[in-house]
């Protein structure tokens, strides 16, 4: 005895296109891949940076964010190591500041501590400056902690300043007779 379907559409066998045939298995090497990108999520990276103050001699290797988020007494370490040496003056500065060197260090690769020429500086000093020299602002992001003149141990200031650079994340300045790198939060441009 032979069975027979009771239904037309249980003896057609289902067709696949090529389309739906390669999306199929876009789906699958998707399911594969899926896991090991949620354990990367779980191991979010902390953000360190290791600074040497050259006026003050002051160092610090401080984690400043971690876990998706800024931490609190990381940038106050920072801040504090940043104030205007002249005048004690401290000021908070611009997180965005801290990232901007954390990328430029993994962009080059370079390690070393960044060595702060200068970090904030009180409108007082900013004043002092620009009687001595013709390059500093009269309007210094410096002044509203958005500003650094920097250099990084064991880095060219030619390759650290090519690297600010090509994150177009604000200003950056070569200074080669001074030794340093200037980077800020502000607008995007270069000299």
């Amino acid at each position: 005895m032979m069975f027979e379907p009771t239904k037309k559409s249980e003896l057609q066998t289902p067709t696949l296109s090529r389309r739906g045939f390669l999306s199929g298995c876009a789906a699958a090497a998707a399911v594969l891949v899926v896991p090991n990108a949620f354990a990367n999520i779980a191991k979010k990276p902390e953000r360190v940076l290791a600074l040497h103050h050259l006026h003050t001699g002051e160092r610090t290797k401080v984690t400043y964010w971690a876990d998706g988020e800024y931490i609190r007494d990381g940038l106050k370490e920072i801040n504090h190591l940043l104030r205007d040496h002249r005048t004690g003056d401290q000021h908070k500065m611009d997180p965005r500041l801290f990232d901007l060197l954390h990328q430029v260090q993994a962009r080059i690769g370079c390690r070393g501590e960044f060595h702060i020429i200068s970090g904030y500086r009180s409108p007082k000093t900013n004043r002092m400056l620009r009687q001595n020299s013709n390059g500093v602002a009269k309007r210094s992001l410096h002044m509203d902690g958005k500003a650094l003149d920097i250099r990084l141990s064991g880095c060219d200031i030619k390759q650290l300043h090519r690297a600010a650079k090509s994150l177009k994340a604000g200003g950056v300045g070569l200074y080669t007779q001074s030794n340093f790198v200037h980077v800020d939060t502000g607008r995007v441009r270069y000299w």
